[in-house]
């Protein structure tokens, strides 16, 4: 258990990358992130990426901590980030390039 900080650390990123990944597979979102220049938007890439995301923090929550806490660390990280990812959008929705270039 020594290294769990680790594992919560990367869960923390994959499910900040996870919930960008999904918010860039909606139209509305990918014009906000990309608004000077038009690549074509790869919906289903992102939303697979988007899952995959997820549940390789999920992974990385239960290799940190039994299965009881682990459930909780995860629901509280996507209550955390899925309003933050909101915010980025609202406020500087170029920052998420950084996620998809």
């Amino acid at each position: 258990m020594a290294n769990s900080w680790l594992f919560l650390c990367l869960a923390a990123i994959t499910c900040l990358a996870g919930l960008t990944w999904l918010a860039l597979a909606m139209e509305p979102h990918w014009k906000s992130v990309h608004q000077d220049r038009k690549p074509e938007r790869p919906a289903q890439v992102l939303r697979t990426l988007g899952w995959a995301g997820l549940s390789l923090s999920a992974v990385l929550c239960f290799m940190a901590d039994r299965p009881s806490m682990a459930v909780l660390v995860w629901l509280m990280l996507l209550a955390a980030l899925a309003p933050s990812i909101g915010m980025i959008l609202a406020w500087r929705p170029q920052l998420l390039r950084v996620f998809w270039p």
